[in-house]
């Protein structure tokens, strides 16, 4: 993600974010749209639905729903739904599924906007044969939420020979991408590290090492999902099985970058509802909270390897206010013992927050010496030339795919040098 953004000036990035349409007025009994929800119906989303053919999958759950004759049966259907728009993404994206229509099969945004077109019509829905409680459709949510997002079809199966490393075993790779972001200044943007979840889950990866078997999930970019425990619940189960993990997130233009250290602190840029949150990063049991978290990657090798057209860096920059202090220093190489977290290597967004709460959870699970994890940061997603303004550009170009393309090809080289290196 661009997560530079307390370190690198969040006022800079602030200037021209547009301020969102406001959703209309739901009908009486009925929850408005979220600010997520009603940019639905800017014309680049429903373009993006059209030429993917994700544009029937939020009526075809209306459809459905309407037939649902109690909760638990609404429960049922929403997980089965939400699971196929994961599956039919990841499909698509792998070349599984011939659509024949014109947006490039490595295009992240149709599960995006699907899954916003399914959430809106699942808010708005009334029952007809059952009452249903806010509670219930909150519940009914986070199900749709997860199944549709890979968190629960993580199918890390045991390698041929157990958990043992010799011949045969099947390394085992979990990764985490994120949703688009900052919409309302470009309501076309991609998220690459969106893409490489869905071109690599359940997918092979060929390492001098033997097989690797990579697993991925994708996450919101929303500050209260991550304080609900979000990225716990969907890691907590599948961290001590796995081998090497890695969450992703896009980063600077021109560059990948392997974040040494992770900080505790969130600097309120807003997210896709539009919200802001500043202070101390929420964990449960906060009084054995740390300041910083430390990547367990293989940083040394993968900046060393030939993955790809973008260098990649060991980033060691953070942000500190120094133990007795009180003004925010920038240390290049890394917090000194004591202070306080302001910026991580990746910011003080969400991509540092997530970076933060995997390798913390990694710690608190007792695996920080045999679990090697951290975070990747992909360069900026970018249009082609003369395709870079929001008012009058096109959805997509042949730079723009071409770029997600070789993004996605070096993710996949760099957990090849990752799993062959731990």
């Amino acid at each position: 993600m661009l997560s530079r953004l307390g370190a690198l000036g969040v006022a800079a990035l602030l200037t021209g974010l547009g301020v969102p349409a406001s959703a209309s007025a739901a009908p009486a009994g009925r929850t408005a749209p979220t600010a997520e929800e009603a940019r639905l119906d800017r014309a680049a989303p429903q373009e993006i639905l059209r030429r993917s053919g994700f544009d029937s999958v939020a009526p075809e759950l209306a459809d459905a729903l309407e037939k649902v004759r109690s909760y638990d049966q609404a429960q049922r259907l929403v997980v089965r739904e939400g699971q196929s728009l994961w599956r039919r993404a990841v499909d698509r994206a792998q070349g599984k599924q011939q659509s024949g229509l014109s947006l490039s099969k490595d295009d992240d945004r149709p599960l995006y906007w699907a899954r916003l077109g399914m959430t809106r019509e699942l808010r708005q829905w009334e029952p007809n044969r059952f009452a249903l409680t806010d509670r219930q459709r909150d519940r009914l949510m986070g199900a749709l939420e997860r199944s549709s997002r890979g968190q629960d079809t993580v199918d890390h199966r045991p390698g041929k020979q157990g958990k043992g490393h010799g011949r045969g075993h099947v390394k085992r790779i979990l990764v985490t991408g994120f949703d688009p972001f900052t919409l309302d200044r470009d309501v076309r943007i991609s998220n690459p590290s969106g893409a490489a979840a869905l071109a690599l889950d359940g997918t092979t990866i060929r390492t001098a090492d033997g097989p690797a078997r990579v697993e991925a999930v994708v996450f919101p970019v929303r500050w209260d999902d991550f304080a609900d425990g979000a990225v716990e619940r969907a890691l907590r189960p599948y961290l001590p099985r796995v081998d090497l993990f890695t969450t992703i997130s896009q980063g600077r233009v021109g560059k990948f970058d392997i974040e040494r250290t992770n900080g505790a602190w969130r600097g309120g840029f807003a997210d896709n509802e539009n919200l802001s949150r500043t202070g101390i990063v929420p964990v449960r049991d906060p009084a054995t909270q740390p300041q910083w978290t430390s990547t367990t990657l293989p940083y040394k090798e993968i900046v060393a390897a030939k993955t790809g057209r973008f260098p990649v860096y060991d980033n060691t920059s953070v942000t500190e206010i120094p133990a007795g202090g009180s003004e925010p220093v920038v240390r290049p190489d890394g917090p000194t013992e004591g202070s306080a977290a302001r910026a991580g290597g990746g910011g003080d967004y969400l991509s540092n927050e997530i970076a933060y709460r995997a390798t913390l959870l990694r710690d608190r699970l007792g695996l920080h010496d045999r679990l090697p994890g951290g975070h990747v940061h992909t360069p900026v997603l970018q249009f082609g030339a003369g395709n870079t303004d929001p008012a009058t550009g096109e959805v997509t170009d042949p730079e723009f795919v071409r770029n997600r393309l070789d993004i996605i090809a070096q993710v996949r080289g760099i957990l090849g040098v990752a799993a062959s290196s731990s």
